[in-house]
């Protein structure tokens, strides 16, 4: 991270409006609890390899075991979490080759996505991805990670979604929720950041020309500078905790 950089990372208050949710009707209560254990994983606040401590997040997360379990089990499904025989769950932790291999993959199922909603989006979708955008370039003026991050991701799955393809879009979002942690963290670096900002806004400028090569073309770029500041926080993690072992 460059020095005296640090994005906004706001995280929900727990307080009174967290203790209504134990009230609601267990499909939603286990969901409510798997949107807000996604976030502390995305976010970071629980760091890749992590044991999960369900009595802890019971408690920080105000639900009982039973709707947590289940929780723990969708991320599980989605790849953001890892069962464990026998040891419980952790926070998965890809290795180098995992991110570079998983990465390859959404650079073209996105570059896909991106050339197909240029040929079929219609006026209305493309209008809310603009204003989309114009939020996210709000959020990032204010150094709003979290918020610049959920927009972010909502402009990509409306361009997928933009494709039409349900085939597509299943694949897209099976892959893609593997990145997340990784896709947000890529952001760290100010320089970073401020280049994904600028392939975003030629995304939505081939996007509202309707020019799907050019635009398969920035998406695979963008999706490949995503990877590479990836694997450099990696690398700078491991040469960092093989310094401190020594």
């Amino acid at each position: 991270m460059i020095q005296g950089f640090m994005p906004r990372l706001l995280h929900t208050k727990q307080g009174a409006s967290d203790a209504r949710v134990v009230s609601l009707p267990a499909p939603v209560l286990h969901q409510q609890a798997g949107a807000r254990l996604r976030q502390l994983i995305v976010e970071g606040s629980i760091e890749p390899g992590t044991k999960l401590n369900e009595r802890a997040l019971a408690e920080q997360l105000r639900v009982s075991r039973t709707p947590l379990r289940e929780a723990i089990r969708m991320l599980a499904a989605e790849g953001l979490v890892e069962l464990l025989p026998n040891r419980g769950a952790v926070a998965a932790q890809l290795s180098a080759k995992d991110i570079a291999d998983t990465f390859e993959v959404i650079a073209g199922l996105e570059g896909q996505s991106g050339e197909l909603a240029a040929e079929r989006i219609d006026d209305a979708a493309l209008s809310e991805i603009r204003a989309l955008h114009y939020e996210m370039l709000a959020a990032h003026a204010r150094r709003d990670l979290p918020t610049y991050y959920r927009l972010n991701a909502a402009i990509h799955n409306q361009i997928n979604a933009a494709a039409r393809n349900p085939v597509l879009t299943h694949t897209y979002l099976t892959v893609n929720a593997r990145l997340q942690a990784l896709r947000f963290r890529s952001n760290f670096d100010e320089g970073k950041w401020l280049r994904a900002v600028q392939e975003h806004e030629r995304m939505i400028e081939l996007l509202c020309a309707r020019d799907g090569p050019r635009l398969r073309k920035v998406m695979v770029t963008h999706l490949e500078h995503k990877r590479d500041a990836v694997l450099a926080l990696l690398a700078s993690a491991e040469a960092a905790a093989k310094k401190a072992r020594a």
